[in-house]
């Protein structure tokens, strides 16, 4: 088990939308779905565009602005390519105003 990091405030995602946060050296993107937190990697698998960047949230899927693959990020899974590499998740939660994600 890993340890939680305070990434950012948690009025910074608001509801049914997604930013990104460095944590680590790694870009991980943090979107707010129904009133929960989700954590990901930020960057596609299929050729390292940024998905919050300009990706589109719908419902618990993202999709690359780039080349249109689509995750779901509550799993990672590739929902529709041209990605054939699930991203990164990670667990996350919400403590005293602050997101925290577990790395």
């Amino acid at each position: 088990m890993g340890e939680f990091l305070t990434v950012g405030a948690a009025d910074a995602v608001a509801e049914g939308a997604a930013a990104a946060f460095e944590v680590e050296g790694a870009t991980i993107g943090v979107a707010r779905v129904e009133g929960r937190l989700y954590a990901f990697s930020d960057i596609c698998t299929h050729q390292a565009c940024n998905l919050t960047a300009g990706g589109d949230l719908d419902g618990t899927e993202i999709t690359c602005e780039c080349h249109g693959s689509v995750f779901a990020i509550d799993t990672g899974a590739v929902v529709d390519g041209p990605a054939s590499k699930p991203i990164e998740t990670y667990q996350t939660r919400e403590v005293d105003g602050q997101i925290q994600i577990e790395v």
